[in-house]
Parts: structure tokens; C-alpha cells; sequence
């Protein structure tokens, strides 16, 4: 059964950084999309970042040259590094599988930038 856990979220001042986990179960890691979405209450879903099908990751334009994805394979484990964070980004982020049409989705964690 596949299990995305996420962590790493937490208060932090604008312009901080955090890190934030993703530890899969169940799944290869780089044999599917597995990416970072966020939701703000009241807000739809928005994909952050995703490794598809190429070699090169894809960001929102939002988080170029702040955000960067990446994975141990070995580990079985993605992140998200997230630099000169801005309040906007405040959103509770989610670890995502798609795995032959069926979504996985982890558990979110909050990440709140205020001052």
C-alpha cells in the first residue's frame, strides 16, 4: 500500500527557510510523478513543483529560484527546500503520487510565514 508521509513544516519569519520531507512507502520513487502541491483555505489545490516524466523538475512560476524538489532515491524520500519564504506561501503542502491513474496523497503540513 502506498504511504506518503509528510514533515518539516513550522513557523517561519519572511525571508526564512524550511525543508520540508516527503517519506514514501509502497511506491518506487522515480518511477512515477510524485510532487508538492499547497491549499489555502478556501483555495483550490496548486501544484508547487513536480518531477514528471523528464529529468528536469517543473515549478509554478510563484517559487522559481526559491523552492527547489528533490529525492533520495535511496532514502525513498522527496523534499522541498524552501528559501526567502514570503507570507504568501503560508499553506498547509502535500506530498502527491500518481501511480497508473490512481492519486496518492499525503497527510499535509502547515507551513505559516509571518512575522
Amino acid at each position: 500500500q502506498v504511504q506518503l508521509v509528510e514533515s518539516g513544516g513550522g513557523l517561519v519569519q519572511p525571508g526564512g527557510s524550511l525543508r520540508l520531507s516527503c517519506a514514501v512507502s509502497g511506491m518506487t520513487l522515480y518511477m512515477y510523478p510524485i510532487g508538492w502541491y499547497r491549499q489555502v483555505p478556501g483555495n483550490q489545490r496548486e501544484l508547487v513543483a513536480l518531477f514528471a516524466s523528464g529529468a528536469s523538475p517543473n515549478y509554478v512560476d510563484s517559487v522559481k529560484g526559491r523552492f527547489t524538489i528533490s529525492r533520495d532515491n535511496a532514502k525513498n524520500t522527496m523534499y522541498l527546500q524552501m528559501n526567502s519564504l514570503e507570507p504568501e506561501d503560508t499553506a498547509v503542502y502535500y506530498c502527491h503520487a500518481h501511480i497508473r491513474g490512481t492519486q496518492y496523497w499525503g497527510q499535509g503540513t502547515q507551513v505559516t510565514v509571518s512575522s
